[in-house]
């Protein structure tokens, strides 16, 4: 019964968020719904991680470090963000709702959907409605007057309507054309503009957003062609289809994160600001500082 609740909870917020729109829109974002998401990361831009401990080589006087290395991890440990949460009750309580939304509602239906269709008609279809998301990513690279970036956006685009049939393949991404795709988005646009983060807040069903990523909501709302769909109840069918697809290409992901973590919320909340923070970075063309001289745990295990 209470599984039956929240599927009724979560199609009418998504209706509340069709019915809403001058005569559109969905209220799904392009960073996506649910914590579950936010563990995957565009293959272009810097990965959202948990900081694994690094394993130091001790050097021959026995010294675990030089003075060099020292000052190079402190450097590093600078480079780090972090996330002001003045409202954690609420985000807590919000974490646990989508969390529950997610185990009892989303994973279940994403399972069964998954044993139905093959691998490749899925992959196909998440290429689908990434292809539809080219109008946030292109007008986000002209806003951070990344010309270069938003011509090979629209490069992608064509390629990928007209030879990968409407979208559906991905013959931009391929070695012979090799146009990666790379994510961008209005709340990275105002970060490359100088505008921080703010407060973190979980959004019910949208899941962890920055006070400046949440503008983005509104922009991204009315750049997705989706949710133009008329009526509201095809508009609805469309974004939970895209959902139930997107997520299961993606289970186990959400469950990895959890288990590694002492404590979920926490582990969520930091990888989500780092995540964003070196999106805003790469936006920015600043590169990454290279690692110390200590060798990394997942170097040291191979």
């Amino acid at each position: 019964m209470k599984r039956l609740s929240f599927l009724v909870l979560l199609l009418a917020f998504l209706a509340v968020g069709c019915a809403h729109r001058p005569s559109t829109v969905s209220s799904f974002s392009s960073a996506g719904s649910f914590q579950a998401q936010l563990v995957i990361v565009p293959s272009d831009s810097a990965q959202m991680t948990l900081e694994s401990p690094e394993i130091s080589v001790e050097s021959g006087d026995g010294s675990s470090d030089s003075k060099e290395n020292l000052e190079a991890k402190e450097g590093d440990e600078e480079e780090i963000a972090t996330i002001a949460d003045p409202i954690e009750p609420f985000n807590r309580a919000m974490f646990y709702f989508n969390d529950k939304l997610y185990f009892w509602v989303l994973k279940p239906v994403a399972q069964g959907y998954n044993k139905v269709v093959p691998e490749a008609p899925r992959v196909g279809v998440n290429n689908f409605f990434s292809n539809l998301k080219f109008p946030i990513r292109f007008v986000s690279r002209l806003l951070q007057a990344d010309f270069s970036g938003a011509t090979t956006e629209l490069g992608r685009f064509a390629v990928n309507t007209v030879w990968g049939v409407g979208g559906l393949l991905d013959p931009a991404s391929s070695k012979q054309l090799n146009i990666p795709k790379k994510e961008a988005d209005l709340g990275q646009t105002l970060g490359v503009y100088g505008l921080g983060q703010g407060f973190y807040i979980v959004w019910p069903i949208l899941g962890p957003y920055s006070a400046r990523d949440s503008i983005e909501i509104v922009g991204d709302y009315f750049l997705y062609p989706v949710n133009y769909i008329t009526p509201w109840y095809d508009c609805l069918a469309v974004s939970v289809y895209e959902k139930v697809n997107d997520t299961s290409l993606r289970i186990g992901d959400y469950e990895f994160l959890k288990e590694a973590a002492i404590d979920p919320y926490v582990a969520l909340r930091d990888a989500y600001a780092q995540y964003r923070q070196k999106m805003v970075e790469a936006a920015r063309g600043k590169p990454t500082p290279p690692k110390p001289g200590g060798v990394g745990l997942g170097e040291a295990t191979k």
